[in-house]
């Protein structure tokens, strides 16, 4: 979590006992939703980041020299809104692949459409075909990572997927 997202998080905490403190439940319930969102979102994140940094890891022990790059905060536009969060580049040549993820934050950025927690954009330099958008939706009361097509089909996202897309970047696919 970096500084803005911790000065957030304690932003809202008092906010939450004000609101309790002079009775408004009903704030206080949205606030305490607000939360436990902002935590799925950063732990889904935070998983799609740690994941894709491992399987670079994993290479580079087999002397494979992959640069990894972290841009935090970054904004990028999605389905007609801003989303703050990071991007994760994974640079060997001149090959490149990114992986954004974020959501938005304030009403200025738009809102997430079709239930959305958070989205993300996997981009291969030079290889549009294989690029790919995700959503994050909550499933059975537990955050999934979706993929989905311009006629907006859904489909389930996991580390096989993030696997796929690092044999394309090192051109094994």
């Amino acid at each position: 979590m970096n500084e803005l997202d911790e000065v957030w998080a304690q932003m809202l905490n008092q906010a939450t006992a004000k609101a309790q403190a002079s009775g408004q439940s009903d704030v206080a319930d949205y606030l305490n939703l607000k939360a436990t969102n902002d935590f799925v979102r950063q732990t889904s994140v935070k998983w799609l980041f740690d994941s894709i940094t491992e399987i670079a890891a994993q290479n580079n022990r087999n002397h494979t020299s992959i640069a990894i790059e972290n841009e935090n905060p970054h904004r990028f536009d999605f389905a007609r809104a801003t989303m703050v969060g990071s991007r994760l580049s994974l640079r060997q040549g001149v090959r490149c692949l990114s992986v954004e993820a974020g959501w938005t934050r304030t009403p200025a950025d738009g809102f997430m459409r079709g239930g959305a927690l958070a989205a993300a954009r996997i981009t291969h330099f030079g290889i549009t075909k294989a690029n790919e958008e995700l959503i994050l939706l909550r499933t059975n009361d537990s955050p999934e990572w979706f993929s989905i097509d311009k006629n907006e089909k859904k489909s389930l996202f996991d580390s096989r997927n993030l696997q796929q897309h690092f044999r394309i970047f090192t051109g094994e696919s």
